[in-house]
C-alpha cells in the first residue's frame, strides 16, 4: 500500500503520513488505531518486539486510571465497536466533540 493509499483511507494528507514515518511528528492514539484499521492488523503489531509494554501498560493504567489493555473492557469495546459502525465524516466530528469534553473535564 502506497502512503496515498493509507493517507486516504486514514482519511488524511499523504504528507502527514510521511511526517509519522520519520518521526517528524508523533501519532496519536486514535490516529494509530485507524492506521491498523486500514491495514487490517490489530495495534499491538506496531508495538510487535517491544520489551517492558507490561511496564508501561501498568503505569499508564496507574497515571490514567485506565487498565493497561482498554478492549479487554466490555464497555469499552462496546464503545469502540459502535464508533467504528458510524460514517466517518460524523464519526470524525463525534471525535472532536469527545477530545474537546474531554479537555473540558480535565
Amino acid at each position: 500500500m502506497t502512503q496515498q493509499q493509507l493517507a486516504e483511507k486514514v482519511g488524511i494528507k499523504f504528507q502527514q503520513i510521511q511526517k509519522y514515518e520519520t518521526g517528524m511528528n508523533r501519532i496519536s492514539a486514535s490516529r494509530l488505531w485507524d492506521i491498523a484499521e486500514a491495514l487490517a492488523v490489530p495495534v499491538a503489531y506496531f508495538f510487535e518486539g517491544m520489551t517492558g509494554a507490561e511496564d508501561e501498560a501498568q503505569i499508564a493504567e496507574a497515571s490514567h486510571g485506565l487498565p493497561g489493555d482498554i478492549l479487554a473492557d466490555k464497555e469499552a469495546l462496546e464503545l469502540v465497536r459502535s464508533y467504528y459502525a458510524i460514517p466517518e465524516n460524523q464519526r470524525r466530528r463525534l471525535f472532536e466533540l469527545a477530545r474537546v469534553l474531554s479537555d473540558a473535564a480535565a
